[in-house]
This record gives structure tokens, C-alpha cells and sequence, in this order.
């Protein structure tokens, strides 16, 4: 019973440090983030991403990069721009870098994981994009593509809110209202899968033994970096299963990527489980509710395809330069967490700015209203993971005090 109090301490105590470590880092992104959709609307984007494959891509990458991570903000914005006009190859890569090259990802990246990871999440997001864009040139599938523009409705009202400039925006308190309403919306598109997938990774680090990472990942343990072709193979197919067991977007799954590199897991196979949060059950639904069936299919296996290839050159390519990361390097338990640092003073910044934005949208402008389109969420799962999240609270108080108190 001793041992049980003493991890669930640790667990709950792990999971707390995690939140800290991460807090600046969601607000500084969701900040960014928010001014971005804002100020650059999904109308301008539209108007330039349907015209030449080559520069339809580039804009829809480069969209995609100063986008919300939020992959229910981001199978909306993909489906609206895909029904006005944008090639699909050119939607394809706007979902993909909305998801992998957006700024608060790799910013949490760098916390938790170290530059090559951020650096293998950008190059990585570029990889998924063009290995998406070859299979779909390979196999053409343009009776696909037709039957999935039929199956969209274009009920959307075209409210030209944006005919200001993005200047007189920045100069407007209208603007900036909106701006900490979309703030708020990005918190509550993530708190929940934050919440549990941060308190996840702490319960795992502090209860599950080192041989179920090992039993589950080949080759993984006492030490070993030197994996074989298809030990590696093993390990990308199973990240993305572990990925989809989870629930847990990419914001939350950091945590539990750090936490696989530091059991021993492979650069490819950690790489492949950050890189899955669109080919989990939900956003297979959700594809097929928007495109049918037969085209939800057809992305699952073209995202599952890139994430294969993408995880496999990049872990050939940073051994070849020899850039492969130490997973000693990696610490997922530590004793100074809420040390005076600079993530402390960072913390109490944008706990500051944080402040003021939610002041100034939800009491001092809150008559401005402020929507955006979400993809339909299952509410079985919604209610789940709310349900989830608020036990895990429970869990994470009684933890802290049986740590500093029992």
C-alpha cells in the first residue's frame, strides 16, 4: 500500500511538472496562433490555393504552418477551402502542415523532446506533405475526388468581415476581442486532451515497468540504440497504434513521446507516434461524414503511407549526419520542476497576458461574438474525455496530497 501512495505521489506530482514546464509554451502558441486566424482569414487563403498544383501546395503548406494545431479546427478549415475550390492535393497539404509545422507544436517539442525533434517534426511535416502529394499523382484519384466534392454541400454564407486590411485590424479593439475569443476557443479545443494526456504520461512514467515497453517496442532496452530495419518497421506501426489507444491529440501526446524515447524507443518509432493524430478513429469518421466513406479510407491509407515513409527517412537521414538524439538525454521525472527559472518567469508572463485577453473579450468586449467552424466531435467521446479529464483532477489533487501531506 506504501508503494501505491508513493507512485501515485510521483505520478500526480510528474503530471503537475508537466503542466508547468508546458503552460508559457500554449499560451505563447495560442497567442501567435489566434492573432494569425484573425488577422489572415480563410477567404484570402481560399482565393489563392486554386489555381496551379505546384503553387496550391506551397500556399496551402505554408497556410497550413500559421494555422491552429487543433486537428478539429483543422479537418473544418481543410473541408471549407476543399469546397471552394482548393485542389485536393493542395487540402491535403494545408491539413497536414496545420497539424505538424504549426509554431506551439514545436515549441512543446523543444520542452519536452530537444531540437532534434523539432527539427525532425518540420522536416518531417514537409516529408508527409510530399510523399501525400507523389501517391496522389501516382494513383490519380480524380472519381474520388469528384464524388467527394458532391458529397459537400456548399451552404456556406460568405460574410465579408475581412474587408478591412490586416493593419486597421491590429489597430482595432474589435480585432483584438476576437483575437482573445479565438484564444479561449483554442483552450477549450485542448484542455480536456491535455489533461489527460499529460496525466497519462505522468501515471505511466511512475507505475508501468520498463518491460511492457519492451515486450511492446522490439529491441527496446538496456541501453540499445543499434535497432535493425525491421525492428524499426515494428516501431513505426506500433506508435501510431499506441497513438490511437490514447485518444489524445499532439499537443497532449508530447508528454508520452518523451516518455517512449526515454524507455528506449526508436527516433522513427517516436517519431511516427507524434506524427499520428490523423489517422485515429475519430478523424476517420469525421473524414468520411465530410467526403464519404471510400475517401476517408483513401486518406487514412495515403497519411499512414507518408507517416511510414516520413519516419523512416528521417531516422536514416539524422543517422547518417549523425544527429540521432541520446534518449539518456531525455528526463521524464524531475525533482526541480517548479524551480525559479526562466520557465518561471515565462509563466507568470503569459499568465499575465493571458489575463488581460480573457479580460478583455469575455467582460470588457463581450458583446463581440466570435465563431469557428469545428468539425462534428463525437459526443460520446466528448463526454468521455470531459468525464475523463475532471477524474483526472480528481486524481492529480489527492496525489499531490498524498505526497506533501500523508
Amino acid at each position: 500500500m506504501n508503494d501505491f501512495l508513493k507512485q501515485w505521489g510521483e505520478a500526480a506530482y510528474t503530471t503537475t511538472g508537466f503542466f508547468w514546464m508546458a503552460l508559457w509554451a500554449f499560451a505563447l502558441g495560442y497567442v501567435i496562433s489566434s492573432m494569425i486566424q484573425i488577422f489572415v482569414t480563410e477567404k484570402k487563403m481560399q482565393k489563392t490555393m486554386g489555381g496551379a498544383e505546384e503553387k496550391g501546395v506551397l500556399l496551402g503548406t505554408f497556410f497550413g504552418f500559421i494555422s491552429s494545431s487543433c486537428s478539429f479546427a483543422a479537418l473544418a478549415s481543410t473541408k471549407s477551402l476543399f469546397k471552394k475550390g482548393a485542389s485536393f492535393v493542395s487540402s491535403i497539404a494545408f491539413l497536414l502542415a496545420s497539424t505538424n509545422l504549426v509554431i506551439e507544436l514545436g515549441i512543446i517539442i523543444s520542452i519536452f523532446l530537444g531540437w532534434q525533434f523539432v527539427v525532425g517534426e518540420y522536416v518531417g511535416g514537409i516529408l508527409l506533405i510530399l510523399i501525400s502529394w507523389l501517391l496522389i499523382r501516382l494513383i490519380n484519384p480524380k472519381k474520388l475526388i469528384e464524388k467527394a466534392r458532391k458529397n459537400l454541400e456548399d451552404n456556406d454564407k460568405d460574410n465579408d468581415e475581412n474587408s478591412k486590411s490586416w493593419k486597421d485590424k491590429m489597430q482595432s479593439e474589435e480585432s483584438w476581442a476576437k483575437v482573445s475569443k479565438q484564444y479561449g476557443m483554442e483552450w477549450k479545443m485542448v484542455w480536456k486532451d491535455v489533461t489527460v494526456g499529460f496525466t497519462i504520461a505522468g501515471i505511466v512514467a511512475a507505475f508501468v515497468p520498463d518491460a511492457w515497453f519492451q515486450t511492446l517496442f522490439i529491441g527496446t532496452g538496456n541501453g540499445n540504440t543499434d535497432f535493425s530495419f525491421l525492428e524499426i518497421l515494428e516501431h513505426i506501426v506500433v506508435g501510431p497504434v499506441a497513438a490511437f489507444i490514447t485518444f489524445i491529440g499532439s499537443m497532449g501526446n508530447i508528454p508520452l513521446a518523451a516518455l517512449l524515447f526515454g524507455k528506449g524507443v526508436s527516433f522513427a518509432g517516436v517519431m511516427a507516434f507524434i506524427f499520428s493524430d490523423l489517422v485515429v478513429f475519430p478523424i476517420l469518421r469525421i473524414n468520411a461524414k465530410y467526403y464519404g466513406w471510400k475517401m476517408s479510407l483513401f486518406i487514412l491509407f495515403l497519411l499512414f503511407s507518408a507517416l511510414v515513409g516520413a519516419s523512416l527517412i528521417l531516422h536514416y537521414s539524422f543517422d547518417l549526419f549523425s544527429i540521432l538524439p541520446d534518449s539518456s538525454q531525455v528526463t521524464i521525472q524531475d525533482s526541480e520542476f517548479f524551480k525559479i527559472d526562466y520557465t518561471f518567469y515565462l509563466n507568470l508572463v503569459f499568465l499575465a497576458i493571458s489575463g488581460y485577453l480573457l479580460y478583455l473579450g469575455f467582460f470588457k468586449r463581450k458583446d463581440i461574438m466570435h465563431m469557428k467552424e469545428m468539425a462534428p466531435k463525437s459526443k460520446t467521446l466528448e463526454s468521455t474525455l470531459k468525464y475523463a479529464a475532471f477524474i483526472c483532477y480528481v486524481w492529480l489533487a489527492g496525489g499531490l496530497i498524498v505526497k506533501f501531506f500523508a
